[in-house]
């Protein structure tokens, strides 16, 4: 009879498991991103250098893009002394309010406005040349004198930009060609003025200024960079397109040598957050799986990494595989972890509510069936205990002199008896 009701057991649980199994639907699927993130170009200009590539991984301030500046070199030497620009600035717009992004002081501070109508009369003496070298001195004050070039004729007049000497804006100077001032090489007469700092503009946002206000520089040193167009209200301390937020980059849409305008979009990232699951659902299963339901999720290449996901939404409209099958897509969500990327092959199997019950089911009728054994064994020996008797046997597992409850005892003759 044991043998009997362990059969039956046995039989209970493989009928749970074949009816466990029945109610799985399994299908294949892929990770897939639920979400894209575009990139915009904060600023126009053109991409000196491609930084990130397909598929990587990135941080918000990660460099994408490059971008070639417009530079501003000095055009003399001198001194800065005034800088008005910061990055992030209308060029334009600050040229406009202080007449330069910034202005360098020339080495020469002075110079002076002259004419050739009083100087030596002679034809040599009336005709100067541009890049000549001249030597002035001040009328009221010989102490006051210096030497310069010419850097301008019309007609009569000239000017010459004087790079050393001594002077007071305002001074009557006479001009010739030799240190000594000689009478024949006088070539003519002014007034010296200030040499006003030569303002430096440019065009565009500034990204860079490379200088410092009282900073000497040469001709050709590098004064600021800029980009095409207007930033957005904040300042950009470099040329670079960063990322912005975490992902993976899906795409990028400019390349080396293009040129890029505000607010295009020049990459495309995958938000890990945003990972699902897509599967194809057979047609002859619809009826097992529903928006809603748990799944679990197993990685194709690694099924220790596995994951619970809930069914988000089936299509209503079908597509057809390669096979030829008709099959509805089913998105599914779920919390990846490090381990998960895009594109992933994974298994992915429904969750039956019925299931954890049908499998404590065979425990039940276990104990059930052994308590009904164990009352059945022990009826079967009160019986034969009970044949025993009649016998006038003594059962096996009672005292000598004792009976089973219900049971007679045989005199057994005295020492002294007749």
């Amino acid at each position: 009879m044991k043998k009997r009701l362990i059969a039956i057991l046995v039989a209970a649980l493989c009928a749970a498991s074949v009816c466990a199994a029945a109610d799985t639907l399994s299908m294949d699927g892929k990770v897939e991103a639920g979400a894209t993130v575009e990139v915009y170009a904060p600023i126009g200009g053109t991409v000196a250098r491609v930084v990130g590539e397909v598929g990587q991984e990135v941080e918000p301030d990660d460099v994408l893009f490059e971008l070639r500046t417009a530079k501003v070199y000095a055009d003399q030497d001198g001194t800065v002394t005034g800088i008005f620009g910061e990055p992030g600035d209308a060029a334009e717009t600050v040229a406009g309010r202080y007449g330069a992004v910034l202005y360098i002081e020339g080495s020469s501070a002075f110079r002076a406005e002259a004419t050739t109508e009083n100087a030596y009369n002679s034809a040599s003496a009336k005709f100067v040349h541009v890049g000549e070298t001249i030597y002035v001195r001040c009328k009221s004050n010989a102490s006051r004198s210096g030497v310069g070039r010419i850097t301008a004729i019309d007609g009569t007049g000239f000017t010459v930009e004087i790079d050393d000497g001594n002077f007071i804006p305002g001074d009557a100077v006479e001009l010739y060609r030799d240190k000594g001032h000689s009478n024949s090489k006088h070539v003519g007469s002014g007034t010296i003025s200030r040499q006003n700092p030569v303002a430096v503009t440019a065009s565009g946002s500034i990204v860079r200024v490379a200088v410092e206000d009282g900073q000497s520089v040469r001709k050709g040193d590098l004064l600021l960079e800029t980009l095409t167009g207007e930033f957005d209200g904040y300042a950009m301390t470099g040329a670079e397109i960063r990322a912005g937020q975490t992902g993976f980059i899906a795409g990028l849409k400019a390349e080396q040598g293009s040129a890029v305008t505000k607010d295009s979009v020049v990459a495309v990232l995958y938000d890990r957050a945003a990972m699902r699951i897509a599967a194809e659902v057979p047609e002859d299963s619809l009826d097992e799986i529903a928006a809603g339901d748990a799944v679990h999720i197993e990685l194709a290449a690694d099924e220790s990494k596995a994951y619970e996901g809930t069914v988000r939404l089936i299509s209503g409209v079908a597509s057809e595989s390669t096979t030829g099958e008709v099959t509805y897509r089913a998105l599914i969500d779920f919390t990846p972890d490090d381990a998960v990327r895009y594109g992933m092959s994974v298994i992915v199997e429904t969750i039956e509510a019925e299931k954890a019950e049908e499998q404590d089911e065979p425990a039940e009728t276990e104990e059930e069936e052994t308590e009904e054994e164990a009352g059945a064994e022990a009826e079967e020996a009160a019986e034969d205990a009970q044949g025993q008797q009649r016998r006038g046997e003594r059962p096996e597992g009672f005292p000598e002199g004792e009976m089973p409850e219900g049971g007679s005892r045989r005199e057994r003759p005295s020492d002294g008896g007749n």
